[in-house]
């Protein structure tokens, strides 16, 4: 203890004994990717956990779990289920569960602490738990219950009850629930749990989630009572086009299994059955396409409450339905997040009173108001006014969007709505609208409740404005599946839209949990000949599939969520289905030539509105098949690689290089050039590698001349467009993509942006120049399939991107490729390893880039143009510094491998 002044001698130990401790940290427990899950049904869940240092160069070196069912006894080390000892590992993710077997309806409760490679130990983390769901079909005693009604029509939401008592001193009380339909349920007359458009989408007679919510501190002693409304949803409602119902079936029906637990052990469970009571009240009407009514003269004040007198109401009606499709949810479930304020009261042209609440949002419209008895407010969302600055909802086709409240009189009366939602940023507002002040109303965004990871800003306003749209058609868009669009008559799970959004989905967002539900789905409806739906959950027919770039979604989505998060798990799970969708295409294919079937192609290319001088820019529909065909087999070999497959590895190895030849031969002239000479057909085959190497420096030639051809805009669809700037830079013309990416006039990203958009259009010019719209069948104004250019902003403008050989950013790559003029750019990423950090900015001829590894994690850092330049790393040469890999020059960049920490290097750089 040098320095240390005699007589305190012992504060200095404690203080410096801290300090050693404080170096190494553990947190940020998950289960199965979750923070405190319930209803976690896997026998071997996988355990994560997060290390923190102030050090450089930290790696984990070993860890040690230990579970048990008793918090108290595990901090003390005591009534363990597992300790897994010491393990020397680096392993802090996906760590699997190795201990006695798993008990239904139990809380687990888990720490860890770990070593690293320098000599230091953590202490044990703060406890986490997850709690095991009904791990058997048997296990559900409870009978579904429905009302005596077998009309598939559109009605009031019947409301179900049930009073029961408590006869102890309660440990613990868990509520599994679902329904055919949607639910809300209450306990003495407080909502359970806060997730919305409960249960969720799937094939409902394939596969049925269920919820489980801890409801221990909603229940009193003695009287208790649990209420349940349902709604029509997806399972009901209208769904998909031409104004269809009922598309799973006609009666809606609520399943309710209360366990209660008390402190002596013993067990009372409260099931739904016929001597539960239901009755209708204030909902008349709610569907997701088209909106509620509510009438509040109708409510039963207190129904969910045990003083309620349901004099009158009848008995539940019991049916039979399968109880083997119930699965515990999985998936993050649409919660309300952000609110928005009105940001003006529009008086339109045509005398229209108008909300303006300035994003375009999904999610609905809550309010505060007073009415007269009977009279009544409507509220019509849409997206955008007209060019005369009317409200516009043309584009939603069949579908209303209209919410409609009546009011019971007297004080003021809050409301939103339950079992719908809208897309929309303007609001029409008609009826009563005698005390209407803006402060009345806000809107609320409802999506999937995914934890946001990153972040991306820029020098450049108009491509942080670009960014802002990326993630509100992100979250618009993902409530429950992936949809294509939330307003109109649709908002279905198009396989080919989630597919080229992915990677930018998992940048922005914690999308692991909400993709590996909805893969399961896309396997599950997956045709027994391996084609794969248009839509999932298909609601469109087996006539509707297998499309190349839709059907694609069966490889590339978890592939890129194995690269996204180190999860082989979700490979092997995918694995039959992925090679299902390619069995498929070479069964459409002769002599290895997938030039067969109906192909939405590149679809909303580029298209000038005089089509005579011939320069749309279509791209033959077979040679996207082609490619598609070769991609989808690529990543099929990369998984069987991964997994061990090496009988799939070498006969899909052998079909990739006989489809890859069959490419040169139907497509590609003796010279060079492709018989479809659009920006897509030369992207698609650059970037999947269809090219021989002396033939592809010629094709992004052809491929540069095109874009120019054009002014330097881009004609791509949803198909080329995800791969455009990543093909120019990975070629060497990073110029060009800056160029496209910063193009404000049609067709390019920025011109939304300069038209006012907030969110991602589904067609370049969703708004013409002349401020008309395109046509009224397909024009959604939130859309996220052209965002996938994210990706590129992330990954080569910021320079934050992946390491396909250590991935889930195991090993991270920080390799930023500046121009355009841009002078700053950075992403953010909370990995499951912790956050991540590529953040340049170039300052008086100075390149300055700040670093961040998290523990237990590397990076390969490339640093643009500075071959020749004097790089210091926190002002020190580079070449001086330990602990940096070989330092090597690639080009005009410097490249060496570094540990964790924080980095910040400088350097003059010539653009």
């Amino acid at each position: 203890m040098k320095n240390c002044p005699i007589g305190i001698v012992l504060f200095c130990t404690v203080f410096h004994l801290s300090a050693v401790a404080q170096q190494l940290g553990v947190g940020a427990l998950t289960t199965e990717y979750r923070k405190t899950p319930m209803g976690i049904e896997a026998a071997e869940p996988r355990l994560s956990w997060k290390i923190t240092s102030s050090k450089r160069n930290v790696l984990q070196s070993a860890y040690q779990v230990r579970v048990g069912t008793d918090s108290a006894g595990l901090s003390a080390g005591k009534s363990l289920v597992w300790d897994s000892g010491n393990q020397k590992s680096e392993a802090s993710v996906f760590v699997r569960y190795a201990g006695s077997v798993l008990k239904s309806g139990t809380r687990y409760y888990w720490q860890v602490r770990v070593k690293d490679n320098q000599g230091n130990s953590s202490g044990w983390s703060a406890v986490n738990s997850w709690y095991t769901g009904l791990l058997s079909s048997a296990e559900w005693s409870a009978q579904w219950i429905t009302t005596s009604s077998t009309s598939p029509d559109a009605g009031p939401s019947p409301m179900f009850r049930k009073v029961f008592s408590i006869e102890g001193k309660v440990k613990s009380a868990v509520l599994y629930i679902t329904a055919h339909g949607l639910y809300e349920a209450q306990l003495n007359g407080k909502r359970v749990g806060n997730d919305q458009l409960a249960p969720g989408w799937t094939s409902y007679h394939k596969r049925l989630l269920y919820q489980s919510y801890d409801v221990t501190d909603l229940l009193k002693a003695g009287q208790n009572a649990v209420g349940l409304t349902l709604g029509d949803g997806w399972y009901r409602g209208y769904l998909a086009f031409d104004r269809r119902r009922a598309f799973y079936g006609k009666q809606l029906s609520g399943l309710v299994q209360l366990v209660i637990e008390y402190t002596n052990g013993t067990k009372k469970t409260i099931n739904s059955d016929g001597s539960w009571k239901y009755s209708t009240g204030p909902i008349l009407f709610s569907d997701l396409y088209n909106g509620e009514i509510y009438d509040a003269r109708l409510e039963k004040k207190d129904w969910t409450t045990v003083n309620y007198k349901d004099t009158g109401w009848e008995n539940a009606k019991t049916i039979e339905a399968n109880k083997e499709v119930l699965e515990s949810s999985i998936s993050p479930l649409a919660r309300k997040h952000e609110e928005f304020s009105v940001v003006k009261i529009i008086k339109t042209p045509k005398g229209e009173t108008v909300l303006d609440f300035g994003q375009n949002l999904v999610g609905w419209v809550s309010f505060k108001l007073s009415g007269k008895a009977g009279s009544y407010i409507q509220l019509e969302h849409g997206e955008v006014l007209d060019k005369a600055g009317n409200f516009y909802d043309a584009n939603l086709r069949h579908a209303k969007q209209h919410v409609k409240y009546i009011f019971k009189g007297g004080a003021p009366e809050s409301y939103e709505p339950h079992f719908t939602y809208q897309g929309f940023r303007y609001v029409k507002l008609t009826g009563d609208l005698t005390k209407i002040e803006p402060s009345s109303f806000k809107a609320i965004a409802v999506y999937s409740d995914m934890d946001p990871t990153g972040t991306f800003n820029t020098s450049n306003p108009l491509l942080n404005q670009l960014q802002h749209n990326i993630e509100w058609g992100q979250k618009g868009n993902f409530m429950d599946v992936p949809t294509d669009c939330p307003q109109r008559d649709e908002r279905l799970g198009w396989t080919g839209d989630a597919q080229v959004f992915f990677r930018t989905a998992a940048f922005n967002m914690d999308v692991a949990g909400f993709f590996t539900k909805w893969m399961k789905d896309v396997a599950s409806d997956q045709l027994s000949n391996g084609s794969i739906p248009f839509v999932v959950p298909n609601v469109l027919g087996e006539n509707e599939a297998g499309s190349a770039g839709w059907g694609d979604a069966a490889t590339i989505i978890p592939w890129n969520m194995y690269v996204a998060y180190g999860d082989k798990e979700i490979l092997a799970t995918q694995y039959l289905s992925m090679k299902g969708w390619v069995d498929f295409m070479t069964s459409k294919s002769t002599d290895n030539l997938w030039n067969t079937g109906f192909h939405f192609g590149d679809w909303l290319f580029y298209r000038p509105n005089d089509d005579n001088d011939g320069r749309s820019a279509i791209t033959d529909k077979y040679l996207i098949a082609q490619a598609f065909y070769a991609h989808s087999t690529q990543l099929l070999i990369n998984t069987a690689k991964v997994l061990g497959k090496k009988t799939d590895e070498a006969h899909y190895s052998e079909l990739l290089d006989r489809i890859k030849k069959a490419f040169l031969k139907e497509y590609i002239t003796p010279n060079g050039r492709m018989v479809s000479g659009s920006q897509t057909a030369y992207v698609l085959a650059l970037n999947f590698d269809l090219l021989p190497e002396n033939l592809r420096q010629q094709a992004v030639d052809f491929l540069v001349k095109n874009i120019e051809k054009y002014g330097t805009h881009l004609t791509t669809g949803f198909l080329g467009t995800p791969y455009l700037c990543h093909v120019l830079s990975r070629f060497g013309r990073t110029d060009v993509a800056y160029r496209l990416l910063l193009q404000e006039t049609y067709p390019s990203w920025l011109y939304p942006v300069k038209m006012g958009a907030t969110t991602i259009w589904e067609r370049w010019d969703g708004i013409k120049q002349d401020g008309s719209f395109q046509t009224t069948d397909m024009n959604s104004f939130n859309h996220y399939a052209y965002g996938a250019i994210g990706d590129w902003m992330y990954r080569v403008m910021a320079g934050l991107d992946t390491d396909e050989s250590a991935p889930g950013y195991k090993k991270i790559t920080i390799s930023p490729r500046p121009g355009g003029n841009i002078s700053h750019a950075s992403a953010q990423l909370e990995t499951l390893y912790g956050l991540t950090v590529s953040d340049w900015k170039i300052e008086n001829g100075v390149f300055k880039l700040k670093v961040v590894i998290p523990p237990n994690a590397s990076g390969q850092i490339r640093l643009p143009g500075a071959a020749n330049a004097k790089v210091t790393e926190n002002g020190t040469a580079l070449n001086a510094i330990k602990g940096f890999g070989k330092i090597s020059t690639q080009g005009n960049d410097v490249e060496f491998n570094v540990g964790s920490g924080i980095y910040q290097f400088e350097y003059p750089i010539k653009l």
